[in-house]
């Protein structure tokens, strides 16, 4: 129950902070805090350990990003960590295009790779977030799927719920987004 209970809190604090609260903020950040660091920490999970960005310092900056919003609206508290695991997304590749400012030649990398963050494969998260953009103009709510269960750490359930479709949809949309984001990658 207490799962649920915290689910409203989120929601209901999220409402109103965007009515202007600035104590339901101050409320919603311990709630939000412990799942925004495990989002990050799945982003980065497979990086080498001495990579430069660590789980606190993204769930710092997409934080410091959140809250910086002017009028956010949030829809409810899957809106909300949907448009954190984007930020994270955006965080990670803005990281990895400082890391690679050197041209490098091109070179083709799987959408499994790439989702695999880690080692070297700065690259490869470039390349799959100019896929995703790509995808989006094609397909918004397949991208949003991607980025919900890859970036979001969602399980196929909370995708489900997220976009407000069934699990059958959330299947089929992720095979053909995989499909289509590992041709797009192969190409560019």
């Amino acid at each position: 129950m207490r799962g649920v209970l915290a689910t409203h809190d989120v929601t209901q604090l999220l409402a109103q902070w965007a009515d202007g609260d600035e104590r339901a903020l101050e409320d919603l950040t311990p709630l939000v805090y412990k799942e925004l660091r495990r989002l990050a920490a799945s982003h980065l999970r497979k990086e080498r350990k001495s990579h430069t960005l660590q789980p606190t310092a993204l769930v710092h900056e997409a934080y410091l990003r959140l809250v910086g919003q002017d009028n956010p609206r949030w829809e409810d508290r899957s809106h909300f960590y949907g448009v954190a695991a984007r930020l994270m997304r955006q965080i990670l590749v803005e990281h990895a295009r400082r890391k690679n400012a050197i041209k490098r030649a091109a070179r083709t990398v799987s959408l499994e790779d790439a989702l695999n963050f880690h080692q070297d494969r700065s690259r490869d998260l470039v390349a799959l977030d100019n896929a995703l953009n790509a995808l989006e103009k094609l397909d918004a709510r397949k991208c949003k799927a991607v980025e919900l269960r890859y970036f979001g750490g969602f399980s196929m359930d909370e995708v489900a719920q997220a976009l407000d479709v069934s699990l059958v949809t959330v299947r089929r949309d992720l095979r053909m987004a995989e499909t289509w984001l590992q041709r797009e990658m192969q190409s560019g």
